[in-house]
């Protein structure tokens, strides 16, 4: 054999009894006493204080996913008991960061001539955990220093690849997102198809409200912003209970660390639409209980967020809800838009979105209604108006005020801009007419300045008026125009100094005492009463032509024609007293003989009209009638109460011409 080989063999076989007599040591070492070395190289690469309390112990394992000489070198397998970990110096800490009952860990020896701690897996039992979060965004779990001005980066980098853990106790805090959490983690057996790693429970105090619930999540190195799989999203599914609110939803977030995005499936349900205020930050009213489904997904990697609620289905009370919503987080006020449709919308659902809110009613906390005003004189809220700005357009089949007036084909587009609210349009379908009106309310002061653009055609009186479907008379349809504009911080202010125009026609039909009634037309119905008794009336036309000033209505033309009466109605109507001040003023058409038929009055207000009758002609009738009596002859007597009538022509058509001309209305606060 030559010279050269047997050096070499020599030094291979050297190698070979050196290589053996290190594991053999290190095999049968007490690394017990290796603790306190240990653990300042821990703290080290970790760059927190770590002390091992318990055992120390060295195994060595082959690797099955190593091939050529890198698979014949054997891989230390760490075990530690009782180890604590304290919070990195940057943050405060009230204890610990962490302790372990037990810590096993399987390094890749081949990173160490790197300097790199490859950890291979780590698992982890019996352990508690505080996270922390700071509120300039700094995490406790991210295993780097904080960077410090002239400080050189670690000579060591630690990296690890799986973990495994068994009653893992986690404490969660984020004052930033007043977040108080503990949770209690173990790894799942079978990942499954989802990607799932660990089960997990929690429950704490999310802003102001608890927060408890269940669910699964993927492997929790990808939290880590120097892991391979920060990139690649994050499957998660929980069932929540937030207060009465419950969510429960599956999908993914990208990043979870940064929350750069996300796309969930998801299904809310709660009380009222009001606790989800402290959840997502925007002000919501207080609803009947809703439930809703849909996909949930967000871009958050931007400086500005966008949320999409997509293809949704909900109730709220009675009512449905379905459609797709997108919500933009900017400055200096977010963007709400989207669509949304509906079969069936009942007005007590809606209530809380432009009324009182019943609840705050029941605590004192809206305002008291007067005795004897009818109008609401409670605030309109526009702080809220801007939270966001708003771009959403809504239709809907049907829309019930009661059972008895449902407004169909609804069409709505919502505008919010810096407390800048239009609806134009806002259109509905209503007793077999239309109603097409264009509202603007403008928020942006102390008072709303108000506008009001309606024009009512076609509305049927048989569908208008409950029980009229039944009868066998028929009926006629209803056309009308406003104008108004107004500035005020109730509905009772806006509509007491409004200005504008209104005008109504009835087209050919009836009515009656009964009709009235039935209608809850408390005023209409006295008034027909007294002039015709109960009886069915056959109209030629009803006109009505109001100038609105300062919230007085003056009638500019305001007449009933019938087929053997004309009725003329004079007078004002304050809305901002909420005082009526008409006279009623028949005359017939044709001759009619012990007619006591003279003009009526309405007084009083709103909640308390007062209807009655003229006595200074009646009396004058009835007084000339007994003196001719005396005087003359009997026959004398029935001439003052001799009604010769008035020529048959029909005034609905001048009547009708002025009432339909375009309606028109000055700028908020402004008088013609």
């Amino acid at each position: 054999m030559p010279r050269y080989a047997k050096i070499l063999i020599g030094i291979v076989l050297a190698l070979a009894l050196l290589i053996a007599v290190a594991l053999t040591v290190a095999a049968t070492f007490n690394w017990n006493y290796a603790r306190p070395w240990v653990g300042r190289q821990l703290s080290a690469l970790t760059h927190r204080e770590v002390e091992i309390r318990g055992d120390l112990q060295l195994h060595w394992k082959r690797p099955v996913e190593r091939s050529g000489w890198k698979g014949w070198l054997p891989w230390p397998e760490i075990t530690a008991n009782d180890i604590r970990v304290s919070h990195p110096k940057w943050t405060a800490g009230e204890q610990d960061m962490g302790h372990a009952g037990q810590l096993k860990l399987l390094v890749d020896p081949v990173p160490l001539f790197a300097n790199t701690l490859r950890v291979a897996s780590l698992e982890l039992k019996d352990a508690d955990l505080d996270l922390v979060r700071t509120e300039s965004g700094a995490s406790n779990w991210t295993l780097s220093e904080k960077p410090e001005p002239h400080k050189q980066a670690a000579k060591w980098q630690f990296a690890l690849l799986r973990l495994g853990m068994e009653n893992v106790n986690i404490r969660l805090r984020d004052p930033k997102l007043a977040l108080d959490l503990r949770a209690t983690l173990d790894s799942l057996e079978q990942a499954g198809a989802q990607g799932y790693s660990v089960g997990w429970k929690a429950q704490g105090h999310y802003k102001e409200g608890t927060i408890s619930g269940s669910g699964k999540a993927g492997g929790l190195l990808s939290l880590q912003q120097s892991s391979p799989d920060a990139d690649q999203p994050f499957p998660l599914q929980a069932d929540l209970k937030v207060g009465d609110t419950t969510i429960q939803f599956e999908g993914s977030i990208t990043r979870p660390t940064q929350l750069a995005a996300l796309d969930l499936t998801l299904d809310l349900k709660g009380a009222t639409m009001a606790d989800l205020n402290p959840l997502i930050g925007i002000a919501l009213p207080n609803t009947p209980p809703y439930h809703t489904q849909g996909r949930l997904t967000a871009d958050l990697a931007s400086e500005n967020d966008v949320w999409r609620y997509r293809d949704f289905q909900g109730t709220v009370g009675s009512s449905d809800l379905n459609g797709t919503l997108e919500f933009h987080v900017r400055k200096p006020r977010s963007f709400l838009t989207g669509s949304v449709q509906s079969e069936l919308l009942r007005f007590k659902d809606l209530g809380p979105l432009i009324g009182v809110d019943k609840r705050e009613e029941a605590k004192g906390e809206a305002k008291k209604q007067p005795d004897g005003k009818a109008l609401p004189v409670d605030t309109i809220n526009t702080k809220s108006w801007g939270v966001m700005d708003a771009d959403v357009r809504f239709k809907g089949k049907k829309i019930v005020r009661n059972e008895n007036l449902p407004l169909d084909d609804i069409e709505a587009h919502i505008k919010l801009d810096n407390r800048l609210l239009t609806l134009t349009p806002l259109n509905f379908g209503v007793a077999g007419g239309k109603l097409r009106t264009n509202i603007e309310l403008n928020g942006r002061q102390e008072q709303i300045k108000a506008r009001l653009e309606a024009a009512a055609r076609g509305l049927q009186l048989r569908k208008l008026l409950r029980g009229a479907e039944s009868m066998r008379a028929s009926l006629g349809t209803v056309h009308a125009d406003a104008s108004l504009s107004s500035q005020g911080e109730s509905l009772s202010q806006l509509l007491g100094r409004s200005n504008g125009e209104l005008k109504a026609v009835v087209t050919k039909g009836t009515v009656s005492h009964f009709l009235l009634e039935a209608a809850g037309l408390n005023i209409a119905d006295m008034i027909i009463v007294k002039l015709f008794g109960d009886e069915q009336i056959v109209l030629n036309c009803l006109a009505a032509d109001f100038d609105v000033k300062n919230g007085l209505m003056h009638t500019r033309a305001f007449k009933l024609d019938t087929e053997d009466a004309t009725i003329d109605i004079t007078g004002n109507v304050n809305l901002a007293t909420e005082k009526l001040d008409l006279d009623i003023d028949p005359e017939n058409k044709s001759l009619r003989i012990f007619t006591l038929r003279t003009p009526l009055y309405v007084r009083g207000t709103f909640k308390d009209p007062d209807i009655g009758v003229h006595e200074g002609p009646i009396a004058a009738r009835a007084g000339a009638a007994v003196a001719l009596g005396v005087i003359a002859t009997p026959l004398a007597a029935i001439l003052p109460l001799l009604n010769l009538g008035t020529d048959d022509s029909n005034d609905c058509v001048p009547l009708m011409k002025a009432a339909t001309q375009d309606t028109e209305a000055p700028a908020p606060g402004k008088q013609k």
